[in-house]
């Protein structure tokens, strides 16, 4: 597959383009403060895919929402009314999303997610205009369970932050986990600190543990686990154990095994190309986040070769048929806007003095969501 590259200059040039833009896309995400990986990954792959596509009619307004409610929903309004953006992406947590994406839809923007998939917003809160190219909050924890169940692990201890995508993180493992639990824990959000966790879990009697904490919180926890000398199997999903998290574990993490929609190994000529141009462009392998804005970008450029956003319906529906290579290889989306994929388990390995995953297995197959039968559109 050959596809024009276009330099990091180039990028940052068509992102500030605002002369004869026919398409506005507004992308509200993380670029400081904790967690600012993930939202860099998803602008870089997503503008890696714009600038592929050589189209110059597409002007993309990028705002740091700093992880904060208030400041996504500040922007949000700003790129709204005063920008007048006909599509909004970007937003990494699913507390945020909540925030913007309800009022963003209900003034007829398109929002398409390129990570949080909150569970409302899959069931009763599903809206015509709101897709998610991620997946449900509970889809990689669902496979997280389902792994530990085939595993034999009888006794699980579950932890993670107090917010929507850590309730349907536990929810979704829960689901799927066929023992018992050895604790329950919601920690907070940001919390870098887990020596009280660490302690329930050796007090426990639990046989593994299963853990969500996204971003920096994974990286302490991961670190002081691995400096406890408890000798349970982890088990997690890909958030906690993605390209730039492992990089900062290290050793801490080899073994591990984690659940993901997207690994760099998934063998299909879009996912090598883009693991080859990201790298190129960027200096860096991608990670899972990178991958999302990538498809996300690549869904908005087939939908807008069959219809414009000013003509609802039928972009609606060119979103909905969802004819693009993804780097993840079959794609399509369900009822209620979010994916149908395969889901895999990955063992955290280390390639000459890169840490990295392998896909070992599958997890889920051809799986949706839990919330799609309480989505009335």
């Amino acid at each position: 597959m050959n596809r024009r590259v276009l330099g990091a200059a180039a990028v940052a040039a068509l992102c500030a383009t605002t002369a004869m833009a026919d398409i506005k896309v507004g992308m509200i995400t993380t670029l400081s403060g904790g967690g600012a990986g993930l939202g860099i990954d998803v602008r870089d792959g997503f503008m890696l895919a714009i600038a592929q596509s050589g189209r110059e009619d597409i002007e993309v307004v990028i705002e740091d929402d700093q992880r904060k409610p208030d400041i996504a929903v500040q922007l949000s309004d700003k790129l709204i009314q005063s920008e007048r953006v006909d599509i909004m992406t970007g937003i990494i947590w699913s507390n945020l999303a909540m925030a913007v994406v309800p009022a963003a839809v209900n003034q007829d923007v398109f929002y398409l997610s390129p990570n949080a998939g909150p569970s409302p917003l899959a069931g009763a809160g599903c809206h015509p205009n709101y897709f998610n190219v991620a997946w449900q909050n509970d889809n990689l924890h669902e496979a997280a369970g389902a792994h530990a169940t085939a595993a034999g692990y009888d006794r699980s201890f579950i932890l993670a932050p107090n917010y929507p995508a850590g309730t349907d993180a536990l929810t979704g493992y829960k689901r799927f986990f066929d023992g018992d639990l050895a604790g329950e824990v919601y920690t907070q959000l940001g919390q870098t600190d887990y020596a009280a966790e660490i302690a329930q879990i050796r007090a426990s009697d639990a046989d593994s543990v299963f853990f969500f904490l996204p971003g920096g919180m994974g990286i302490s926890f991961l670190k002081q686990y691995a400096d406890s000398g408890i000798d349970l199997p982890v088990v997690g999903p890909a958030f906690s154990f993605d390209q730039g998290i492992l990089q900062a574990v290290e050793e801490a993490a080899l073994g591990v095994v984690n659940t993901s929609q997207w690994s760099k190994d998934i063998d299909n000529p879009t996912n090598a190309a883009f693991v080859e141009s990201f790298q190129a462009e960027y200096g860096r392998l991608p990670s899972l986040y990178a991958s999302q804005g990538f498809d996300t970008a690549n869904l908005l450029l087939s939908a807008l070769e069959r219809a414009a956003p000013s003509d609802a319906d039928a972009f609606r529906e060119a979103l909905r048929a969802a004819d693009f290579d993804s780097t993840r290889g079959e794609f399509s989306f369900g009822p209620n806007h979010h994916p149908v994929q395969t889901i895999y388990a990955r063992e955290v390995i280390k390639e000459g003095d890169v840490f990295t995953n392998r896909i070992i297995g599958t997890a889920l197959e051809n799986h949706s969501d839990a919330y799609a039968a309480d989505c009335k559109m």
